[in-house]
């Protein structure tokens, strides 16, 4: 595991949180914490060490050039996750294809939540 943690912060929980709500979802974290303006997204697990990503609200967050990247094991899932993202609020919306300026193998969609924060879905696998 590359990661134990994500705590990100955003201005306003509720209009970011059809999207992350969406994409955690089915990406199979499914254990949903809401704690004093947060929101954090856990894989079910009975030992509760599993990896998270936690969404706090912070007054004023402004968006930056931060970008976060989800991995899609397989094309198919980038395209799944991407199409769900779009159905659920993303902005800015760059469908799934290879980005050849990254490498021959690397397929992603870009995207950004209702505040601006900028969110990738990419497969490094070649198909």
């Amino acid at each position: 595991m590359l990661y134990d943690h994500v705590d990100f912060r955003v201005g306003d929980l509720t209009k970011v949180r059809p999207l992350y709500d969406a994409l955690f979802e089915a990406m199979g974290y499914s254990d949903v914490h809401v704690e004093n303006g947060s929101v954090g997204y856990h894989l079910p697990n009975e030992k509760g060490d599993d990896a998270f990503f936690w969404i706090v609200r912070e007054v004023p967050h402004v968006a930056n050039g931060t970008r976060v990247a989800f991995s899609g094991g397989t094309r198919a899932d980038v395209d799944r996750l991407s199409a769900i993202a779009k159905a659920n609020g993303a902005l800015a919306f760059e469908a799934p294809s290879i980005v050849h300026e990254y490498g021959d193998r690397y397929y992603a969609s870009f995207f950004e939540d209702a505040e601006g924060n900028q969110l990738e879905i990419c497969c490094r696998r070649a198909e």
